[in-house]
């Protein structure tokens, strides 16, 4: 059994641009074990979202070493990297990517598509998820007709589906109002809770006081890694804005 859910070990991802070679990551060696909920930090050009990117098996590394539950991805045949995506990994984006023209229970049960399984076991566990983060009365609804935050919850619920081991969020909260984002932070949480591993990239540090630990980036080095002496309450944070909001 892997010691860590994932492990990276010195490593390093370059491009080329012209006659320049641009490091974007620079011997990146940490590891996460199953149940963190963990925020990667950093500014534009930090390599944040090129860490990210290489966690979801979206990339390659240049150089060292990426194991997901023991195993080395990065020399993975790219159907294998897919079909850890599909089935291992859960991926929120700040823009949603939903489809505009598809229900939410369709837009969610799309992974299982992938994964080939039946249609009626894939429509109740798109229902399922989609109970789960407080949608269960919006199966139907196009992504055109849901605000910005129950468009999130549908992108986490679909991230949901297939039962991942991890979930990868890239800036989840950009789009949307400080309400909503604390809405949102509260699902992470109680995801987390229930003892899914959580990874996020932000540049908000309120954002990133609502997990338990803290991964810096600047110019491709991983140069903080900390666990948070407190962890902001994203519940108790939200039920004090609406009874401002009241008064």
């Amino acid at each position: 059994m892997a010691q860590y859910l994932f492990e990276t070990i010195d490593l390093e991802k370059s491009y080329k641009m012209g006659n320049q070679v641009v490091h974007a990551l620079r011997g990146i060696s940490t590891n996460v074990q199953a149940g963190e909920f963990v925020s990667v930090m950093g500014p534009s050009g930090s390599g944040k979202s090129t860490f990210m990117n290489l966690l979801g098996c979206l990339d390659t590394p240049s150089n060292g070493s990426y194991l997901l539950e023991g195993v080395e991805v990065s020399s993975l045949l790219p159907q294998e990297r897919a079909h850890i995506r599909n089935q291992r990994i859960g991926f929120v984006f700040q823009s949603f990517n939903l489809l505009p023209r598809t229900s939410a229970l369709e837009n969610v049960a799309l992974p299982l598509r992938y994964g080939g399984i039946p249609r009626r076991k894939r429509l109740a566990r798109a229902g399922e998820v989609l109970e789960k983060v407080g949608l269960g009365d919006r199966l139907d609804h196009y992504s055109t007709q849901l605000s910005g935050g129950q468009q999130q919850r549908v992108a986490i619920a679909r991230a949901l589906v297939g039962n991942p081991a991890l979930i990868l969020a890239d800036e989840p909260t950009g789009a949307l109002d400080t309400r909503t984002g604390i809405e949102i932070m509260s699902i992470f949480q109680e995801l987390n809770r229930q003892g899914m591993t959580i990874v996020i990239v932000t540049h908000e540090k309120e954002i990133a006081n609502f997990t338990q630990r803290h991964l810096h980036f600047r110019d491709g080095l991983l140069i903080n890694d900390e666990h948070a002496t407190k962890v902001e309450d994203a519940k108790q944070q939200l039920s004090q804005l609406l009874k401002t909001e009241e008064e």
